[in-house]
């Protein structure tokens, strides 16, 4: 007989998207450490969920074109190990630039900037790297600003083009644009300069 908290994590796993990534954090509202590990384990054991690395699990993804299931995405496997220890993230170096769009050359390590300390996670081919940035680098910003950031850090001054700002204008929404026109305000000149670029009409609303 399935008890009350095995029936609450297995429905919330139920109704999330295949190839989502859970962490025992994940269902904290739900039962303590113990009863979820014994749960989690329970469900990789039906093949319910995949484990991915220790403390951490995949809803598996099955490609019906492929005739297979697909490989755990880095990033959201990076996003749950961030939600887990309380980590603020963005991906740096090229796992930034991939991201947005702005390279699509396949990297061997997924690199990621943190206010936690220098980690490196693998599994199958995957690595993840983890390294500890001043929080002064990262806390308080969204996402995305990090983010564009990072990416701009990483094609260095000379190398950002108007082809560079037009395609993270088109990527980014209002809501990015105006967050990083306040948030970038203290980075360095030529960044902010072309964040503004990247902003562009956001500046006269």
């Amino acid at each position: 007989m399935i008890n009350g908290y095995s029936r609450k994590i297995q429905e919330r796993i139920r109704t999330a998207a295949e190839g989502s990534i859970f962490v025992n954090s994940d269902f904290a509202d739900i039962a303590d450490t113990e009863t979820i590990r014994r749960n989690l384990n329970r469900l990789v054991q039906s093949g319910t969920l995949r484990r991915i690395l220790k403390g951490v699990y995949e809803k598996p993804e099955y490609s019906e074109m492929l005739k297979e299931y697909v490989a755990a995405d880095p990033d959201a496997v990076a996003k749950a190990l961030a939600r887990s220890y309380h980590w603020t993230i963005a991906p740096c170096g090229s796992t930034a630039l991939n991201l947005l769009g702005l390279s699509t050359q396949v990297t061997a390590v997924w690199s990621y900037i943190s206010d936690g300390p220098y980690k490196t996670y693998e599994w199958n081919s995957i690595k993840l790297e983890f390294k500890h940035r001043t929080n002064k680098e990262i806390t308080g910003l969204s996402y995305m600003t990090i983010l564009v950031i990072q990416a701009l850090k990483t094609l260095g001054k000379t190398n950002v083009t108007s082809r560079t700002v037009q395609m993270l204008k088109a990527r980014l929404d209002d809501g990015d644009k105006a967050a990083m026109l306040k948030e970038a305000a203290q980075s360095t000149d030529w960044v902010y300069n072309i964040i503004r670029q990247i902003a562009g009409e956001m500046q006269g609303k």
